[in-house]
């Protein structure tokens, strides 16, 4: 994987080893911050990291701050690996996203979320994910690409398919 555009471009980043990690592929990360537009001094959450690779996209094109949330702890060291290689600034947060956005008292202008494809919300994901968006702020969320996702609090700005992923976008 590489960092698509900013000032990191053309960057190798790496994934966790295995297959517990799907990263968002070089052309759904694209589009995807092609459909999110400048993160000029922009806060961003990125929820199911992972590899880290679409928040390290998000600091490279300009976003002030990245808050990772990630359980394993091999995607952690990963993520960590990724900021330091690439001489970027992060908070890494190695804890079940459902419990970290329950204690996240902080609202961001850019979350990002790409569960695992069999994870299964029982609401509670999508109400903690509507509540840490800024009013003015952005959700861009990973699905497979047969499943097209709701959530009741937001809007859907736009939803598109890049393969076997899904991109929707929300906003309040």
């Amino acid at each position: 994987m590489r960092i698509i555009a900013g000032t990191h471009r053309g960057q190798r980043v790496d994934a966790p080893k295995g297959l517990e990690t799907r990263p968002t592929s070089d052309r759904a990360r694209e589009s995807a911050f092609n459909l999110i537009g400048p993160l000029d001094g922009a806060t961003v959450l990125d929820v199911f990291a992972g590899s880290g690779a679409m928040g390290l996209e998000a600091l490279s094109r300009g976003a002030a701050s990245c808050v990772f949330i990630e359980s394993s702890r091999e995607a952690c060291r990963t993520i960590n690996a990724n900021l330091d290689k690439l001489q970027l600034r992060g908070t890494v947060i190695q804890q079940d996203a459902l419990r970290a956005l329950a204690a996240e008292r902080r609202t961001y202008d850019l979350v990002l979320c790409d569960p695992p494809y069999d994870y299964r919300d029982d609401g509670r994901l999508a109400a903690n994910l509507a509540r840490v968006i800024a009013p003015n702020g952005l959700l861009v969320y990973e699905t497979p690409a047969k499943l097209e996702l709701e959530i009741n609090a937001l809007t859907i700005r736009t939803s598109r398919t890049y393969g076997s992923a899904r991109l929707t976008l929300f906003e309040p």
